[in-house]
């Protein structure tokens, strides 16, 4: 009796080889490895990969930026950044998403430089209108005034970019803080803290504005 206790009570071990027939048929190891083979060839991170998927975009996404912008140097500057950042993403961007990717990126990419070229215009403008309104002043107070403007100038030029443009868009384009914020896809409390912060940097600067 206490021979058949014993026998029962010890456990059944495999030899090696048929553990792992029994796991490689549960879990069938061969799919998974071709699975994972596959999914390297096709990833982002593949450099052949990569380079086919950017001869076959890079050329559409340039005359699609340009036709959107109308620059054609900016675009091709634009196509390189937005290749560039989804290389430095590909392991997070499965490349069935990377055509939507790289549009997105470039648009973005687009819209905040067109966004930057215009403030940029915006501030010219003002500067050019201000000079304007001392034309037929004294020489004593145009003097005055081209300081004045030279340190109005650098205040502006040095205003975050978004108080910048939140500022131009109102004293040159004569938007309304309701405009503005649709504009920036913002709400209206938003633009008007921009102004006052704006307002108040420049007030400390230069004094009235």
């Amino acid at each position: 009796m206490s021979h058949i206790n014993e026998t029962s009570n010890k456990k059944l071990t495999l030899p090696p080889v048929l553990i792992f027939d029994s796991l490689e048929k549960k879990y069938s190891f061969g799919n998974i490895f071709l699975s994972l083979m596959s999914e390297k060839e096709n990833s982002t991170c593949n450099e052949q990969v990569f380079d086919h998927f950017f001869k076959n975009h890079s050329k559409l996404l340039r005359n699609y930026i340009y036709y959107k912008f109308g620059d054609l140097n900016q675009a091709e500057d634009i196509v390189q950044d937005a290749f560039i950042k989804l290389w430095n993403n590909c392991s997070k961007v499965p490349l069935d998403k990377a055509k939507s990717y790289i549009y997105t990126v470039a648009t973005n990419l687009g819209i905040s430089i067109t966004r930057h070229q215009k403030v940029r215009f915006k501030y010219q403008d003002y500067i050019t209108q201000r000079k304007k309104e001392t034309h037929n002043e004294s020489p004593e107070f145009v003097m005055l005034e081209k300081e004045y403007m030279e340190k109005l100038k650098k205040a502006i030029a040095d205003l975050p970019e978004r108080q910048r443009e939140v500022f131009l868009l109102s004293r040159i384009d004569k938007k309304t803080y309701k405009e503005i914020a649709e504009l920036s896809d913002v709400s209206v409390k938003a633009i008007e803290k921009l102004m006052h912060k704006a307002l108040s940097t420049l007030r400390k600067k230069i004094g009235n504005v």
